[in-house]
């Protein structure tokens, strides 16, 4: 969003905002697996230290861009970052806490902290945008990273290695196919869809004989766990549109500053936090059937108010962040996401 003006004089102004997010969704959805395994073999907390690094670095080639292809490749960069944080900053809660009411508990703060920080990027990369530039929000990210290292290194203790045989075929089937199917899904190509299906049924395959498989397939053969994910996925895959789409619209027709629209998402981190807190409270099934119910009748507010008063959008943006909150806790907490241990 901060950074459309540089691209803008090359293509359309919806295609320019799409093409660095699609460069992160690309290459974060094909290597999440990936990294998860790794992490398993190589350590977890090393393979947290390794994305920190990445996407850090990442962050500051965007900062210094030059050129579209310059900036395009340095998010596809942060991707790869993001991926082995996602994977690896789950796997470690799984690794640290208990199953059960423990875990719960670790999720629910994991859930607040994660959306105060998202809301708080918003408004500080709206301020940096609007008084400096749109690269002064990606310098900022560089000594946050590094203030991260020095603090995992110091205060998160590695876990257990895992040795045995990498499944290479596993990984490849996982990765090119992931990347395949959001290539094809955002570029509108039936071909590349096809192949991801195609690859990531030999995944399916390959982890039915595999020793050591990448994806275990016994993490699906429980209903409660498995509809799990299939609402996270569903639930996830709505979400990253609407945050995209309703900041171009705060942007673009409504008028608002990129400090505006940053704080226009504020309300919805008061509402998470507060979720997140009280989630563990209700039981998985209900939970996550009244998020998916709030968070509809949130979009369908949203969708209602057309080019009504800021203050309105505030409150449909609000309401909406509810459903992310519960369905996160109630999902994610039931059942260790990533690691195959």
């Amino acid at each position: 969003m901060v950074h459309a003006p540089t691209l803008r004089r090359r293509a359309s102004r919806w295609e320019v905002l799409a093409v660095p997010g699609r460069a992160v969704t690309l290459v974060f959805g094909g290597l999440l697996l990936l990294g998860a395994r790794s992490g398993d073999i190589v350590g977890r907390r090393r393979m947290f230290v390794i994305g920190l690094v990445l996407f850090s670095f990442a962050s500051l080639l965007v900062g210094l861009a030059p050129h579209d292809w310059w900036l395009i490749a340095a998010r596809a960069l942060q991707g790869v970052g993001a991926a082995i944080l996602a994977a690896s900053s789950l796997s470690l809660l799984t690794a640290n806490f208990a199953e059960g009411r423990e875990r719960a508990k670790a999720v629910a703060a994991y859930s607040a902290v994660a959306g105060i920080g998202a809301s708080a990027g918003l408004v500080v990369g709206g301020v940096l945008a609007d008084l400096v530039s749109w690269r002064a929000g990606f310098f900022l990210n560089v000594p946050i990273g590094i203030a991260m290292i020095v603090a995992a290194r110091r205060f998160i203790g590695e876990t257990e290695r895992h040795r045995g045989r990498f499944d290479l075929v596993g990984a490849l089937s996982a990765t090119l196919g992931m990347t395949a199917l959001v290539f094809g899904i955002i570029e509108k190509s039936l071909g590349a869809v096809a192949l991801g299906v195609v690859l990531l049924a030999v995944l399916v395959v390959n982890e039915a004989r595999a020793e050591q498989p990448i994806m275990p397939l016994r993490l699906f053969a429980d209903r409660r766990r498995t509809g799990a994910y299939l609402v996270r996925m569903l639930y996830l895959g709505a979400m990253i549109g609407f945050f995209f789409y309703t900041s171009q619209y705060l942007r673009g027709v409504l008028g608002f500053s990129p400090l505006q629209a940053g704080l226009a998402f504020l309300p919805m981190s008061a509402v998470n936090f507060g979720v997140a807190t009280l989630v563990n409270r209700f039981k998985p099934v209900p939970a996550l059937i009244a998020g998916v119910a709030i968070t509809l009748a949130g979009m369908n507010t949203f969708h209602q108010l057309g080019g009504a008063l800021g203050l309105a959008v505030l409150t449909a943006l609000a309401g909406s962040r509810i459903g992310p909150a519960l369905t996160t806790g109630s999902a994610c907490s039931r059942a260790p996401w990533w690691s195959s241990s």
